[in-house]
């Protein structure tokens, strides 16, 4: 009985606390709002089969519970309550996979104005790169990077000349424009993810990864790295400052390029 009573306190505490608790997602500020539906629709379901599973461990503690005179039946199978269960499970599964992978093909397409903006993860720090006047990215190459060019931008390749070169942690984006970025990492994981935008990918080593967001309310967001990357992993962090279209414009001029930080001829 003492189980019982333990289970059913168990189920209403833990629902009770998630309904009162002071900790859920911070406040949004971008347009991936189905992102937390499709997180709402995991907890849904994953609730309803806790609260489910244990109110059923206890009626069946209760009733199946050892008494005088009664025998347990044996039952070796029985494909009916099988099929049933089969059944509901895939419902389940499917209910939790499908918004989320429907998101995630919206996120890793972006729209056609979205601005390329490259993200350059390393232990432990990160550093950011614009296209230039052109509106395109150079290449890169790992037999290029140096001290002086952390990025391996290609010096011979004319359409990175121009590119904007943001060798700090702080990012700065306009409000209500669609920003691409593209993801590198120079040494081992590391994931960039910023609360409030909700979005967020690794970082793999030799690969570039990608998702897209609009900010929609400016203000400073911090970034983290969500990946545990090395002995200070927890001191990766950075910046993200949504601005009006004018105040980001006057910061990015600000932001050297690729030749002027001396990649011209190297």
């Amino acid at each position: 009985m003492a189980m019982v009573i333990a289970l059913v306190v168990i189920v209403v505490a833990s629902v009770v606390f998630h309904f009162a608790s002071p900790w859920w997602f911070t406040p949004l500020a971008s347009n991936w709002e189905q992102l937390d539906d499709t997180i709402l629709i995991t907890l849904v379901i994953t609730g309803a089969v806790f609260v489910a599973v244990n109110l059923f461990v206890a009626v069946a503690i209760l009733r199946f519970r050892h008494r005088e005179g009664h025998r347990a039946a044996f039952e070796p199978e029985n494909r009916r309550l099988e099929g049933r269960l089969t059944l509901l499970t895939t419902v389940g599964i499917v209910a939790m996979l499908a918004p989320g992978l429907y998101v995630y093909s919206e996120m890793i397409g972006p729209p056609a104005d979205a601005t390329g903006v490259e993200v350059l993860g390393q232990q432990w720090q990160w550093r950011f790169r614009f296209p230039g006047a052109d509106g395109r990215l150079g290449r890169t190459d790992t037999r290029f990077v140096a001290l002086d060019n952390p990025f391996g931008v290609n010096p011979d390749d004319p359409a990175g000349r121009d590119d904007v070169l943001v060798d700090s942690p702080e990012l700065h984006l306009p409000l209500g424009r669609p920003v691409l970025l593209l993801l590198r990492s120079r040494d081992v994981l590391h994931d960039f993810f910023v609360p409030q935008f909700r979005a967020k990918m690794d970082l793999v080593p030799g690969l570039v990864s990608r998702f897209w967001f609009t900010p929609t309310r400016a203000g400073r967001f911090e970034v983290l790295c969500a990946e545990l990357c090395g002995l200070a992993h927890y001191n990766m962090r950075g910046l993200v400052v949504v601005e009006d279209e004018a105040a980001f414009r006057t910061w990015l001029a600000a932001q050297p390029t690729f030749v002027a930080a001396g990649g011209e001829g190297r």
